[in-house]
């Protein structure tokens, strides 16, 4: 009797223990912004959603070890490029407010996708830069196509480009199921 009540509290308690799984090891922050930047720039929300969690964990302020800003972690000298490209003159404190992160983040990602045209390719060239990239993708050991990154000889990048599809693949599943709560 015990074990039939335990059983349907657990039961009962799913969908809340799922809530708090996905809270905790995937959450969802600046889903708005994110969803109406990533339409804007003609990217999929749930890619840009992994790539904000897999570079900032969601917070604005971060800094990294070598000095990327925000939550899409931009480097002052790609920032430069950006705001070269846009024409934009902004500080690189501006980085810290999430729109300005979001904006040329997106803008970066959509750039890598048009260049690259496959997404851990462009996942990649966010991580180690575009010349490392197109360096790997002549050399056919990494890339017999010249368009695939069979093997990425950075350890780094091979675990940032594995975890921001991880996320991606989570964020897709995450967006549907909410998409479906709300019809």
């Amino acid at each position: 009797m015990l074990l039939a009540a335990l059983l349907l509290i657990l039961l009962l308690l799913r969908p809340k223990i799922e809530e708090l799984e996905q809270e905790l090891f995937y959450p969802l922050r600046y889903y708005e912004q994110i969803d109406a930047t990533a339409r804007e720039h003609g990217l999929d929300t749930a890619l840009l959603i992994g790539l904000v969690f897999t570079e900032s964990s969601f917070d604005p302020q971060a800094v990294s070890s070598v000095g990327a800003r925000g939550l899409t972690q931009i480097m002052p000298e790609t920032f430069d490029w950006l705001l070269w490209k846009t024409g934009e003159e902004l500080p690189f404190d501006s980085l810290f407010e999430p729109e300005v992160s979001l904006r040329y983040g997106a803008i970066l990602l959509r750039y890598l996708l048009d260049e690259f045209e496959l997404i851990p390719t462009a996942v990649a060239a966010y991580h180690a830069g575009r010349g490392r990239v197109n360096q790997w993708l002549r050399d056919p050991e990494i890339s017999p196509d010249g368009r695939t990154l069979a093997h990425i000889p950075s350890n780094d990048t091979r675990h940032y480009v594995n975890k921001v599809m991880r996320a991606y693949a989570k964020y897709e599943v995450i967006i549907l199921e909410r998409q479906a709560e709300d019809d």
